[in-house]
């Protein structure tokens, strides 16, 4: 194997949101730490991306979760880049033609963050009280608990939110705490919501390395970094997903969590206005969990009436 050098780096394709680079950095440590090489024998190449240029609109109305993916895609395919670094809860179920995504770095934290300077609670939250989240799952979930608050639009990377929150456009907002962790934020008011009380949204946690399926040579570097059992939980959960065809305009939350070899997964849809939520468990062993997770997907389908992630409904 050719391994890169200062002179031909593996230039990594990404967002350029703090996160996003954070995610893209935290991979090229990894790779460095692997193989043995300098920090200069990577290139971060910082992609924009339609879901970060447009920020006027709910994703729902200009295209879901490609809009964070399609440009750093094209641009793997036509070679520009060597790898793509994504968060895996952006991710689209299915790949373009010519790409994997089959390498996922150790999971972080999975939980949602209670973020706010007036509260330490969804429960201490007074009747009426504003809260900023573009996330439908946790909008629908939210409502589902809280039918009086008053959810409003709040689109943007991390910092753009908590600039928002603390001018006071809203009560409160909510954060993936991995999303906090990776960007060191400890001094951000905040509160680890247990997924008992909210189950986070499919593949929350995880970091998505994405290749050209033909290019040999990236496969076996990143195999090296390749986190078993988040693949084996990401198995399951993107399984179910796929076959409930979960994008963003639909309130879908999943977590599957290892015990030995045991794969439990607990799953959740609900009615976009937060009126009917839905949900499911199962157990399997790791062989079975991507089939575990369709089954869970069909059990839902099944109990879910006509029309059940349809606004109008």
């Amino acid at each position: 194997m050719t391994l890169p050098t200062p002179t031909s780096p593996l230039r990594i394709g990404t967002r350029g949101s703090p996160l996003a680079l954070a995610q893209a950095y935290e991979t090229r440590t990894r790779l460095m730490a692997a193989f043995d090489l300098p920090e200069e024998a990577f290139e971060v190449v910082v992609i924009k991306t339609t879901g970060d240029a447009v920020l006027d609109r709910p994703l729902k109305e200009i295209g879901g979760k490609g809009l964070f993916t399609r440009e750093i895609e094209e641009d793997l395919l036509s070679g520009k880049i060597d790898i793509a670094v994504h968060s895996m809860k952006d991710m689209p179920v299915e790949q373009p033609l010519g790409l994997l995504l089959d390498t996922y770095l150790p999971r972080e934290d999975v939980r949602d963050a209670f973020v706010s300077f007036e509260a330490s609670g969804i429960a201490e939250l007074p009747d009426g009280a504003v809260v900023g989240t573009s996330s439908l799952r946790r909008r629908s979930q939210l409502l589902n608990r809280r039918p009086d608050l008053n959810v409003v639009e709040f689109r943007g990377n991390v910092q753009t939110r908590l600039k928002k929150l603390g001018a006071g456009v809203a009560s409160c907002t909510f954060l993936a705490m991995a999303g906090l962790n990776r960007l060191d934020l400890e001094n951000v008011p905040s509160t680890a919501i247990d997924t008992d009380d909210m189950l986070p949204a499919v593949a929350q946690g995880a970091i998505g390395i994405e290749r050209r399926g033909d290019d040999a040579r990236v496969a076996e570097m990143l195999e090296a970094i390749h986190d078993i059992p988040t693949g084996q939980r990401l198995a399951c959960e993107r399984a179910y997903l796929a076959r409930l065809d979960g994008s963003c305009e639909t309130p879908i939350a999943g977590l599957a969590e290892l015990d030995g070899g045991t794969v439990r997964f607990r799953a959740e849809i609900l009615r976009p206005d937060g009126t009917e939520a839905l949900s499911d468990a199962e157990s399997s062993t790791i062989e079975d969990a991507a089939e575990m997770g369709r089954a869970v997907a069909d059990r839902l389908t099944e109990r879910a009436p006509e029309n059940f992630f349809d606004w109008r409904s």
